[in-house]
Order: C-alpha cells, then sequence, then structure tokens
C-alpha cells in the first residue's frame, strides 16, 4: 500500500513511525512532515491545509490510503475532497469533525444520545455570559466554541479568572472567530484521562488510553498547552473501565452521528473526567492527542496500517487492536517562551546519544534541518523523548535520561510527567 500521512508534529512523526512497520506497506509519503519523519517517509512539501494541492499529489501517485494527523484540515474537509477523488481517507467528514470543531455541537450530541456531560450552556453574547458567571460563581469552565490548538480552555478557580477568559475570547479574539461563541461548564472534578478508539461509522474498537499533563509547569502550573507529556497506562483507569466507557460514552455517539446522517470514521479521541459519579464526558476530539499518540504507539502491538484500512473498508465488527504489556513515558521538549512566544533557531545537540539510549525513541514536532544538517528548533513543542519499560517508574527514569542526554539549553520540560502515576 502507498501510505500519505498529513501533518508534522510528533503524533505524525509517531504515526509514521508505526505504520513503517507494516509489512502491508511499499511506500509512505508525509506533507509536510519534519527532519525525524524523513527519516521513515518522504516528506513532500505541502501544507496540510493546502486540501487541493494534496488531493492532486495523491492522485499522481496513486496514494492507497490517507491518515490525517491534526484536526485542521478534517475541520476543512480534507476527508470530504479525498472520497470526491476516489482515494480512500480514514478520517471523518468535515459535517462529522464537528465533534471536534464545535464545542456547543458535542454538546448536543452528548444530550441527545444520552452521554454522561457537564451541564453548559452557549452564548455569543459577552455580556449574557458574563452575567452567567455572575449569576453562577465559580469554579466554572470558559470554552472557545472552535477549534484553538488544545488552548482555548480556561478552568477558571473564581469569577475574575472567569470574566477575564470571556474577555479575551470574546472581546479581545485571541483565538479569532474560534472564541465568537463560548461555552461555558459546570467544573467537574477527578483524575482526567484520555480514550481513543478507531471507528468505522458503525462500530468501534479500543485502541488504548493515556494520561496528559496540559499545564506548562511542573505540579500542573502556569497556562494550559497542547500537551507537556503523557504515559500508558493509566492505573486509575484499568481496561475493565476503558471498555465500559467504549460501550457508554463512545458507542452511543457513533449510533448518534449516523442516525444524523454523519457517520464517523477515523479516531475518536474522548477526554474523560473520572467523577465521584463516574466517568463523565470533556470533550470529543477526532484525531489522536498529541503527545499521546508517541507514548500509545510505541504500546501497539497490532499493525496499525491494518486497522486503519479496516476502518475504512468498515470492517472492524471482527478487529482486535493489541498493546503490549509495557509502559511507555513521554516528555515534551519545548522552546523556551512556551506557550507565548516560542523562541526559534537554537541548534538542538545529543539528539544520536540521547536515541542511542535502551529503549528511548525520540519523535520530532517542532524542528528543521539547517543547511548545514544541523536539526533546530522551528515551534513551540519541539521534540518528544519517550521511552518504554515494564513499569512506569522505569520508563520515567528512561525517557528523562534521553532528556538529559541533550544538549540543548534553549529548551525546556516539566520533570513530573508520570510522577504521579509511579
Amino acid at each position: 500500500m502507498k501510505v500519505l500521512v498529513v501533518g508534522s508534529g510528533g503524533r505524525e512523526h509517531a504515526l509514521c513511525w508505526a505504520i513503517a512497520g507494516s509489512p502491508l506497506l511499499t511506500k509512505l509519503y508525509c506533507a509536510p512532515g519534519n527532519p525525524g519523519i524523513a527519516a521513515v517517509a518522504e516528506c513532500v512539501p505541502i501544507g496540510a491545509l493546502e486540501i487541493g494541492t494534496l488531493v492532486v499529489f495523491a492522485q499522481e501517485k496513486e496514494i492507497d490510503l490517507v491518515v490525517p494527523g491534526p484536526e485542521a484540515p478534517l475541520v476543512a474537509g480534507l476527508a470530504d475532497a479525498m472520497e470526491a477523488a476516489g482515494i480512500p481517507c480514514c478520517g471523518p467528514t468535515q459535517a462529522a469533525a464537528r465533534l471536534e470543531g464545535s464545542k456547543s455541537f458535542t454538546k448536543e450530541v452528548c444530550d441527545a444520545a444520552g452521554i454522561p456531560t457537564a451541564l453548559w450552556e452557549r452564548f455569543e453574547d459577552a455580556a449574557a455570559a458574563r452575567d452567567f458567571v455572575t449569576r453562577r460563581g465559580a469554579p466554572i469552565v470558559i470554552k472557545a466554541d472552535g477549534l484553538a490548538a488544545g488552548k482555548g480552555v480556561v478552568v477558571a478557580a473564581t469569577e475574575a479568572e472567569a470574566l477575564d477568559a470571556i474577555d479575551a475570547m470574546m472581546d479581545r479574539k485571541v483565538f479569532g472567530e474560534s472564541g465568537a461563541a463560548v461555552v461555558i461548564e459546570e467544573c467537574l472534578t477527578g483524575p482526567e484521562v484520555s480514550l481513543f478508539a478507531l471507528c468505522d461509522g458503525e462500530d468501534a474498537v479500543l485502541i488504548g488510553s493515556a494520561q496528559d499533563h496540559k499545564r506548562v509547569g511542573d505540579g500542573d502550573t502556569g497556562p494550559n498547552t497542547g500537551g507537556m507529556g503523557a504515559y500508558s497506562p493509566v492505573p486509575c483507569f484499568p481496561p475493565e473501565l476503558e471498555e465500559a466507557c467504549l460501550a457508554q460514552i463512545v458507542r452511543p455517539a457513533l449510533r448518534q452521528m449516523a442516525e444524523d446522517g454523519m457517520p464517523f470514521r477515523g479516531v475518536l479521541f474522548a477526554g474523560l473526567m473520572l467523577t465521584e459519579e463516574g466517568a463523565k464526558l470533556i470533550e470529543f476530539n477526532v484525531r489522536f492527542g498529541d503527545p499521546e499518540c508517541q507514548v500509545l504507539m510505541l504500546r501497539l502491538k497490532s499493525d496499525l496500517l491494518a486497522a486503519l484500512q479496516a476502518a475504512c473498508d468498515g470492517e472492524l465488527r471482527n478487529f482486535d487492536l493489541r498493546l503490549h504489556d509495557t509502559a511507555a513515558v513521554g516528555v515534551v521538549m519545548a522552546a523556551r517562551g512556551y506557550p507565548d512566544n516560542p523562541e526559534k533557531g537554537s541548534a538542538i545537540g545529543g539528539l544520536d546519544k540521547a536515541a542511542a539510549l535502551p529503549d528511548v525513541s525520540i519523535f520530532h514536532a517542532g524542528t528543521r534541518a539547517a543547511p548545514d544538517a544541523t536539526v533546530v528548533a522551528d515551534g513551540g513543542r519541539v521534540l518528544t523523548i519517550c521511552a518504554t519499560g515494564p513499569d512506569l517508574s522505569t520508563a520515567r527514569t528512561r525517557a528523562y535520561a534521553g532528556v538529559d542526554a541533550l544538549a540543548w539549553p534553549e529548551g525546556f520540560c516539566r520533570r513530573d510527567i508520570a510522577a504521579g502515576a509511579t
């Protein structure tokens, strides 16, 4: 099979790494890719949102399967465009991708399907939103209704924080039109976990779960980011609870989407809060998480490419995805100044030394190759240093050994990834 992966981050590097090991693969492309991905795939200089150009490339290269990484091209209609050209794409249509593109749409699906989630209201008027917060009090959650690269959620401990979030999203438009409307929710409490399922429109199979660390600083301090690290498995989320959430949250959503004429195909990511009342949905995403994808791909025992093909063919009912009985920890290395103003251009040394350590894998995200072939930082989240082991403690020790082998003073990471899970 000839495969085209779309995207350029650590998630896409992990997907390419996993697909490259499939005996079904004959040629792997990635658009636009990055220097790390170039080691396992041919990178082509086409942006993830250049949908027309991606379709032409896929036709010219006779691509058998397109694998989208990020959410933005799916919300923009990548799967629809590929389907119109007769090219299989393992991702949801533009209509189904509204599960991530609109927080209020997801809430409406939950209400219709009886999926447990936080109480919520949607507002297009900032004054009405502020009045609601004043009446309800804090803690309370403010969400930009549209896409905000994982940063459009504020868990406000005080009314002042909530009002400031409304001002930032609706008046100052820090997320552009994505914040023109906001969803305000009750604040759920408990451990937060990420559950991933592969869907074919009618059925779903469990991929696995992981726990992400969203805030930039140790001890979950500072602003939300795209994710500073992840680990799998999650001790507080055993297999029987995973299966229960698949049955009570993921499959009802699939049935509702199908009934509404928007069958969902691809990876469905359920962000869950394990409350005292049981698991409740925080949000759906329509793709793998980053950095959760990195640790899950390291644990994946089954052939990812065969599974993605089965999802496209509607044949998941009898498909089984299995994970190795190991643990994986991923630590994100970010550029100084992230998430507000990451510094670009600094050289990253020690990559080969780190990758040579036992059971360490490095996935590139915001990197580029300089003219002298030096790898330099070119984004906010730059690398994910991952490691596997027989348990989380061992995997964590190995991952941080990989971090410490790098020679990159302009980079930083959290030092407490998976610390609470060991």
